[in-house]
């Protein structure tokens, strides 16, 4: 995939029982992403599971710039909190594991 200018992370301790959903609801037509393509600089997120622990996810959101995810969390705040506690009960935990941008990529 090209460089993009702006990535989040996220892992995942999934509830074994929620699998299938969390699956759904994370993965790149899910009801985050669908959530995320409603603002400007959006590309897309990628679901990636742990081959060694199956319950073990790690989410990969990228963005055009920094300023088009920020902009999408301030106007979409509400939305945010909603769906983020609507989907909480899929997960036994979640941290995030930092923001990103690629090497050698033009920041804004």
């Amino acid at each position: 995939m090209a460089a993009t200018g702006f990535q989040a992370l996220w892992e995942f301790s999934v509830r074994e029982a929620r699998r299938a959903e969390f699956e759904s609801c994370y993965g790149p037509a899910g009801d985050w992403a669908r959530l995320f393509s409603q603002a400007p600089g959006f590309i897309g997120t990628e679901l990636l599971r742990d081959r060694a622990d199956p319950l073990r996810y790690v989410t990969i959101d990228r963005w055009a710039s920094i300023e088009d995810w920020r902009a999408f969390r301030a106007r979409f705040a509400a939305e945010y909190e909603r769906l983020d506690h609507a989907s909480e009960t899929l997960t036994a935990r979640e941290a995030p594991l930092g923001e990103y941008t690629p090497v050698g990529a033009t920041t804004r």
